[in-house]
């Protein structure tokens, strides 16, 4: 019975590290997924600034008379 309970314990113990463990991957996860969503906002609004010039800049083209 002992050896038994002995060997639940270090399972509960070997359960309780565990969670730990992805507890902080989890959180590290969470801080990775924030950054690369607000690198992603940044590169958008960059993205729509160069499309404006670009857009910009072919209205002032004169037209292709062929």
């Amino acid at each position: 019975m002992d050896v038994e309970l002995g060997h639940l314990e270090g399972k509960v113990l070997q359960l309780v590290d565990l969670c730990r463990e992805l507890r902080i991957e989890n959180q590290t996860l969470r801080m990775d997924l924030q950054s690369a969503q607000e690198e992603n906002k940044s590169l958008n609004t960059k993205l729509v600034g160069a499309k404006d010039k670009v857009n910009a800049i072919l209205a002032k083209l004169p037209e292709d008379g062929a």
